[in-house]
Parts: structure tokens; sequence; C-alpha cells
């Protein structure tokens, strides 16, 4: 199976450090897998997303996702621009605290947790990107737990090392709150 993923929000929200744990686990699990971030000048606030690509059984031929099967929204604007593009039966996951509408597409697998109330909760909101990844993993999981939290204990090293454990508590905290429909 080919995991062709579009996560997307606004810079600061952490999509493209989401987006790199998800590569970087599938690589560890032996999968073809790729990682093209796209970013707006603005930066910090402007829009952001990055194409992610898991496959267990093939080559990745085209490493930029323009038809997902998975997006991961952070933001309204991000979810109107990716559901359209959404291939059907695909899985649509969304942050419901900074997404106040309903999915518009009736033919796809929707799921949705308060990522960045959750993550402000947990004591910053900045953990909202790995509340996602929890609710991902439990909704459809493209990689193991286990290994994501390997390649997160390998990026956050040095002084770092003390956000591991709130992103660790993020992600569980992902997969114990999330809604599936």
């Amino acid at each position: 199976m080919t995991h062709e993923i579009i996560c997307a929000g606004f810079g600061g929200q952490g999509i493209l450090f989401l987006g790199k744990v998800l590569a970087f686990a599938g690589l560890e699990e032996k999968k073809e897998v790729s990682w093209i971030p796209s970013y707006g000048p603005e930066m910090r606030g402007g829009t952001c997303n990055c194409s992610v690509v898991v496959s267990n059984d093939k080559r990745v031929g085209m490493p930029v996702v323009t038809t997902p099967n998975i997006v991961v929204a952070m933001n309204r604007l991000s979810m109107e621009k990716f559901e359209p593009t959404m291939v059907s039966n695909g899985y649509l996951i969304y942050n419901t605290t900074l997404i106040e509408i309903e999915p518009q597409r009736k033919d796809l697998k929707i799921a949705h947790v308060a990522a960045s109330q959750i993550a402000n909760e947990l004591g910053n909101v900045k953990l909202a990107n790995m509340v996602m990844l929890g609710a991902l993993l439990k909704f459809i999981p493209v990689v193991k737990r286990s290994t994501i939290e390997q390649i997160i204990h390998k990026q956050l090293t040095g002084s770092k090392e003390k956000f591991f454990e709130p992103n660790m508590k993020a992600i569980k905290a992902g997969e114990k709150e999330v809604v599936i429909k």
C-alpha cells in the first residue's frame, strides 16, 4: 500500500517536522519514502505544507503529492485547499480547535481532534503537530508508533532532548482523543 500524504497548516505549527518524522519512520521500517516541504515566503504564520509518500511495496515515482489519500489539516485554509484534491475514500484528519466547519465531501473517511487545545492543556501549543501525529497513527497506522518514538528520540538530541517527553505525551493524547467518524 502507498500512502500519499499532505500535511498542511501555517508556519510555526510544526507541519514540516511532522512530515519529516513520518518520512524518517518509513525509512527506518525499510519502506520507500519521499518528503517534500513547501512554504510561502511569510514562513512563521504563512501557509506551509509538505508531501510525504510512504510505500510498503513499490518505489516512489512522484515525490510531490497532487491527489492525496491522506490529508492532515491543521487550519481551515488547509482543509479548504486540500480536501477537494483528495482521492475518493481517502482519510481526512483535521484540528477542530482551528477548523470550525465540517468537511464538505461525503466520500472520505473523517477523523478530528482538538489538537491545538490539547497541546495548550499540555503546556505548549507547539505540541499540536504531535497531537495530530498521534491521532493520525490511531486513524491509519502509516508507520508503527514505536518507530515514531525512535525517530523523535533521534531528532531531539542535545539541548532539544528536554522536548522528547512532552512530544510523546502529545502523541499519546492525540491517540486517546481522536474522534473517528
